[in-house]
């Protein structure tokens, strides 16, 4: 299972702003609406796709209670992040040597406090704190985009910095969407969308694990 951890550890790890430019954001969505290639390693893609839900899943979850002024839900969601953030290292250090674990969760804090910073701002209409959270939100990106890089040549940073905006834009639209009660359809839209953005940065980064280590992906 040591493959399949670290290949979900490493695309939970690009959970991570500003708008995205039109240059990255554009070829993103076209890549979302191509015809997708069978997979190299499709339990691989399986693994990063379940894992990669279960990221945003708990993160909107958080987004929700705070909503609802749900302190017991908010803090339940929040634990579970965390929890899943630590699991992610402990499989990262597996593979890669306990410095590294170290260091992708202290990436993944840093993701988790921006998100976490940006759903409580913007649910008390602090635009200031919701500018300070999305700031904070483009450095992590950025660091994580130079983990991710050095970890498997096969990832670009440039590219992955693009994904990674991608996902925070997705987090802002879905917050600012849910706190003002944007009507239901328009919310459902956007999270269809966000989902599809998770697969899609999941099935590249599956690509890549595949080609940097042919024999374990399979």
């Amino acid at each position: 299972m040591k493959p399949l951890s670290i290949a979900c550890a490493l695309a939970l790890g690009l959970a991570f702003a500003v708008t995205a430019p039109a240059a990255l954001a554009e070829p993103a969505q076209a890549a979302a609406s191509a015809p997708a290639a069978a997979p190299a390693a499709p339990q691989l893609h399986a693994a990063l796709r379940s894992l990669w839900h279960g990221h945003i899943v708990t993160t909107r979850d958080y987004a929700l209670a705070v909503h609802a002024g749900n302190k017991a839900g908010e803090k339940k969601a929040a634990d579970a992040v965390v929890a899943n953030a630590k699991q992610i290292a402990d499989a990262v250090a597996g593979f890669y040597g306990k410095d590294a674990g170290a260091g992708l969760l202290k990436l993944l804090a840093g993701h988790w406090g921006g998100v976490k910073a940006l759903t409580d701002t913007t649910k008390a209409g602090n635009t200031a704190g919701e500018q300070k959270a999305m700031d904070a939100l483009a450095s992590n990106a950025t660091a994580i985009a130079k983990f991710l890089a050095g970890a498997n040549p096969n990832w670009t940073e440039g590219t992955l910095q693009g994904a990674l905006m991608m996902h925070v834009n997705d987090h802002k639209t879905q917050l600012d969407e849910m706190m003002s009660n944007a009507p239901a359809a328009e919310q459902a839209k956007s999270w269809t969308g966000m989902q599809d953005h998770m697969n899609m940065i999941a099935d590249a980064l599956s690509d890549g694990i595949a080609k940097q280590f042919p024999n374990k992906a399979k």
